[in-house]
């Protein structure tokens, strides 16, 4: 069985984290490795249900994607975690509980962001429509020494995969050339 390890993507709302982490999970699968997903919206509805938006509550919900990473990762599944974790402080409170993490800013500045939404949920918090949202109302706290910085607004899906793939090789968490480990 290959080691598991936790592949943590944050950023704003919009960034791309999700897409990202469904195309690593989707590369990795077929290089043969256990992978879950867990994407912040479907946590939100099934493990974090009830929670709201204060920072107690984000913390909670980002503690508790971190411990169901821990658990998956220690038994071999390379699980992937796709949440805005806007707190750097719980982020790094997450990666001390594991062995074997990756740090995944995926950065996009705020106008590219407020462009790509289609729900107009920016327009809406910049209006004050919406309160505490991420980014607009709320603090987002970039990563000081995140593995890896993707900048979607900078470059394509595949580029940003292949550049993914190349950091998960050079820190020997997967093998080379499409194999497993």
């Amino acid at each position: 069985m290959s080691e598991g390890f936790t592949l943590w993507f944050t950023g704003l709302s919009g960034a791309g984290k999700s897409t990202l982490a469904e195309l690593a999970a989707e590369e990795l699968r077929r290089r043969g490795h256990r992978v879950e997903v867990l994407d912040g919206d479907e946590v939100r509805t099934n493990l974090s249900k009830g929670l709201g938006f204060s920072k107690e509550d984000r913390d909670t919900n980002i503690r508790r994607i971190g411990y169901v990473c821990k658990l998956l990762a220690r038994n071999g599944v390379i699980v992937i975690s796709a949440a805005i974790s806007p707190y750097r402080e719980i982020r790094d409170e997450v990666r001390q509980a594991h062995d074997r993490f990756v740090e995944v800013y995926v950065k996009c500045p705020l106008d590219v962001l407020v462009e790509r939404d289609v729900k107009g949920l920016y327009k809406k918090a910049i209006k004050g429509e919406i309160a505490n949202f991420t980014g607009v109302s709320d603090p987002y706290e970039e990563p000081l020494k995140p593995e890896l910085v993707i900048e979607t607004h900078r470059e394509s899906r595949q580029e940003s995969l292949a550049r993914l793939i190349g950091t998960l090789e050079s820190l020997k968490y997967i093998g080379g050339n499409g194999s497993g480990r």
